[in-house]
């Protein structure tokens, strides 16, 4: 017999590559990880792991077993779902990346909050957030479709479009382009740009300068969008920006459509196999409501409004 939580551990030793990184993952002591691993190396009748210098490696038997794991969990997390309604330890965890949290996240936790469900919810990165999910330290994610992020049909995960939000341009107030009602992302093709150098979204904005024939000539840099926005207000240059991002009011500039608009997909992603659970259905169900009533459009296009017009933002 197998156990799967020995697994797991041999699954997160070859996501984080080495014995210490993969204790800290599971909260567990290095030493623990590796008689996990000796134990399911003598469940099975082979050796795992192979001394390299002074780490160590997967042995081919290891990779084999790897090979079958994903989809012994798949199916774990299926077994889970018809047996029980609630996650472990009776608390729904989400985690997302900034924007989504304060826009999807937190209204939706409230809703599960006040209907009696047990919510706790975590600011993460996009690759944190898989990590999360993997480590069993968060049963749904809601993140992005990232160049560093796993593939939508990666086994061990399984992710469904929530909605798209796409960028504007968003410029100093009095700026020449802010009184249009909306513009080609070309017009900014002479300006100097702001950064986000710490956001998931600069291979989006990189992408979109380049479909539009520029690459921006940024000057300066920033890594939350509060400070992104504080540097355009005080004219230090312009940038694109997701509508899911909020602009606090104290700050003078113009939100500006594009036509054409750059967009990024917002997904929800859970382990693969549990997205029957019930407390994890009703999370991805909260989850939808709230993206239903917001302005953005659904990935399905059923909630496709129009694109408001500019929006000013003045002390």
């Amino acid at each position: 017999m197998i156990d799967l939580r020995r697994l797991h551990v041999l699954r997160m030793l070859d996501e984080h590559g080495t014995v210490t990184a993969a204790a800290a993952a599971l909260h567990l002591t290095p030493s623990a990880v590796s008689q996990q691993i000796r134990l399911l190396g003598r469940d099975v009748g082979v050796e795992l792991l192979e001394r390299v210098g002074r780490g160590v490696r997967l042995t081919p038997a290891a990779r084999s077993l790897l090979g079958h794991a994903d989809r012994l969990y798949a199916e774990w997390e299926r077994v889970l779902a018809e047996a029980a309604g609630a996650p472990a330890g009776g608390v729904l965890r989400l985690c997302g990346f900034p924007t989504a949290l304060a826009a999807l996240l937190a209204p939706a936790a409230a809703e599960l909050r006040d209907a009696g469900v047990a919510v706790e919810v975590t600011e993460a990165g996009n690759a944190e957030c898989f990590a999360l999910l993997l480590a069993g330290d968060a049963d749904i994610a809601v993140v992005l479709p990232a160049p560093d992020a796993p593939p939508r049909d990666d086994p061990r995960f399984d992710q469904q479009p929530l909605l798209h939000d796409p960028f504007d341009l968003v410029v100093p107030a009095g700026h020449p382009l802010a009184s249009a009602a909306g513009v080609d992302l070309a017009a900014a093709a002479d300006e100097v740009w702001i950064g986000a150098d710490g956001c998931d979204d600069s291979a989006i904005v990189m992408a979109a300068c380049s479909a539009a024939g520029f690459t921006p000539r940024i000057a300066h840099g920033a890594k939350e969008w509060n400070a992104v926005v504080a540097l355009v207000s005080h004219g230090f240059g312009v940038c694109l920006m997701p509508r899911l991002a909020p602009i606090p009011a104290h700050h003078r500039v113009v939100r500006i459509p594009l036509a054409g608009a750059p967009s990024r997909a917002v997904l929800t992603c859970v382990r693969r196999g549990s997205r029957g659970r019930p407390a994890i259905v009703r999370g991805l169900g909260a989850l939808a409501a709230v993206a239903a009533q917001s302005p953005l459009p659904l990935v399905d296009g059923e909630h496709d409004e129009a694109v408001p017009h500019r929006h000013t933002y003045r002390s």
